[in-house]
């Protein structure tokens, strides 16, 4: 997970450091021959503008996931809006090994996903090169909470992520941010509500956030949370004009 700088006081986050582990279990031999041949077919360019023309050969809507955790999500929105190219971003290796397994067709049994990008390191290295107001949706969803007050200054909900954030969505465009941790939902609402500017919460009631929308597919985060009986919230922000 990252973080970038920003020039308002109380946000000491940094560009270009990475926090978390980056590699888990050793993969299986399929996940591993996906990293090594399939990865590199997919991956987002290591340099330059990360535009829809250069990723995908035309203009498009474009998605971007920080964080994609096994790719579950990102598949299925791919799938959903096969006209949209989606770029994830994800520094886990084994996260990256299964969102192969999911855009290469869930080894044969659907046909393979051909609107995803894929970034195996720093989600905002990408983010910066993004040009501005290119992005129709962005989604952040379930991050690493970090819960301790200490470290505070590394989830990705802070000033100067979110100040990126406003930056690359086109007006209109769309953030999405999910969470079932009470500390780092309270965290957010204080960092959005200081953003009130540039982003409008689509919420009229309760409901709005206390249950999954439409076109949302879960995660297996979200998932692994309801098992252990936590409650979930769900966020929509509209970029402001």
């Amino acid at each position: 997970m990252t973080a970038s700088k920003s020039g308002k006081s109380g946000d000491p986050t940094t560009l270009n450091r990475l926090y978390g582990r980056a590699k888990g279990k050793p993969l299986r031999a399929g996940q591993q021959a996906l990293v090594d041949n399939l990865l590199p077919r997919i991956a987002v360019p290591a340099e330059g503008p990360i535009t829809a023309e250069r990723l995908f050969g035309h203009d498009c809507p474009l998605h971007f996931e920080i964080g994609f955790g096994g790719g579950e999500h990102m598949a299925q929105r791919a799938d959903m809006l096969p006209d949209h190219g989606f770029i994830g971003c994800e520094p886990f290796v084994n996260g990256v090994a299964q969102a192969l397994v999911h855009v290469s067709g869930d080894n044969g049994m659907h046909p393979p996903i051909g609107n995803v990008r894929i970034h195996h390191g720093d989600a905002l290295d990408v983010l910066a090169r993004v040009p501005d107001g290119a992005l129709s949706f962005l989604y952040l969803l379930h991050p690493d909470p970090w819960p301790k007050a200490r470290h505070a200054k590394r989830r990705m909900m802070n000033d100067g992520p979110v100040d990126m954030f406003a930056a690359k969505l086109r007006p209109g465009g769309e953030l999405r941010f999910g969470t079932d941790h009470p500390v780092y939902l309270r965290h957010a609402l204080m960092v959005m509500q200081r953003h009130g500017e540039q982003f409008a919460w689509l919420c009229d009631q309760p409901a709005d956030f206390q249950k999954r929308p439409g076109g949302w597919p879960e995660t297996r985060y979200e998932a692994k949370a309801r098992r252990l009986g936590h409650e979930v919230w769900y966020f929509r922000y509209r970029r402001e004009p």
